[in-house]
């Protein structure tokens, strides 16, 4: 029986329950897996299953409590964040960018934003900078087969961005990201965040990224460490600009830097590797000029 295929949310599933998925498999005489083929499985003995009971406490006996059920959209989300944590040796590479560059320029666009009816955030310009950084780091552009044998390198930049909505995280995608402009990016991450809101994201706008960028800066933050999001190897987490003192000679200088958190999977990503991608990412930043050329 070869490599058994199971998307992350059955696997976490069967890691919660303690079934063997290989053997599961052999038992079926197939290599595919789903969810409703867990419900034959049986838990193996000293499995995984044992840690379900660690949740299974009488909170209610310790002072009043009350229930909310969780929606199909957050359990969903929920077991395929268990298996991307569970399944990917995940490390983070913290750095930061001097944004300086970036506001002054978007100041200078300001009226020009207003009459194209467009808020040219520096959002657009970190999707734009990390387009141009995927292209010149290929194996971040890149998934690992279901069998960790070979990695697959992509031929197209599309960024998932992840937006918070009342129903939970949704991640939809800004396509071919290297070959638009800041304005029709803005445009796009607008429209796709918008319509996130009112779960109006359709399913081809979802899925199929390249990279997945996730933004605090709204609401705060000097770093955190986001969750890489299968098949994709890598992820980009942004949190709130601060003003740093940095010192040029004797004299102190103020200039606004941005955090910047990069998760990836060690299986396909080594450390230098990462470093040399945040060191260009965040020269991009610096110099805004560099990703328009």
């Amino acid at each position: 029986m070869g490599h058994v295929i199971a998307a992350p949310s059955v696997r976490a599933l069967a890691l919660r329950k303690g079934i063997d998925l290989e053997q599961l498999a052999r038992e079926l005489g197939r290599t595919t897996i789903a969810h409703e083929d867990l419900d034959r499985g049986r838990p193996a003995p000293g499995g995984a299953a044992a840690g379900i009971s660690y949740w299974e406490v009488d909170h209610a006996a310790y002072g009043p409590v009350r229930e909310e059920p969780m929606s199909r959209f957050a359990q969903l989300a929920s077991a395929n964040l268990a298996a991307a944590n569970a399944l990917i040796p995940q490390v983070t590479h913290h750095d930061r960018a001097d944004m300086s560059a970036i506001e002054a320029f978007r100041a200078k666009l300001k009226p020009e934003a207003r009459a194209r009816g467009v808020k040219l955030t520096a959002l657009a310009f970190h999707a734009k900078a990390l387009g141009r950084a995927l292209r010149k780091f290929p194996r971040f552009n890149a998934s690992l087969s279901g069998d960790g044998k070979r990695l697959i390198l992509k031929d197209y930049v599309h960024l998932g961005i992840a937006v918070d909505t009342a129903h939970g995280l949704m991640v939809p995608v800004v396509r071919n990201v290297d070959k638009k402009g800041l304005w029709q990016i803005a445009e796009e991450i607008a429209d796709l965040a918008a319509r996130a809101q009112s779960r109006k994201v359709g399913p081809d706008e979802m899925g199929g990224a390249s990279m997945t960028i996730t933004n605090l800066g709204g609401i705060g933050g000097i770093g955190f460490t986001p969750i890489v999001n299968p098949p994709e190897v890598a992820i980009l987490g942004i949190t709130r600009t601060k003003t740093v003192t940095t010192w040029d000679g004797d004299t102190p200088c103020p200039v606004p830097m941005v955090p910047l958190d990069l998760s990836y999977d060690h299986r396909a990503i080594n450390g230098a590797d990462a470093a040399r991608f945040m060191s260009c990412l965040a020269g991009l930043i610096a110099d805004p000029r560099r990703i328009m050329v």
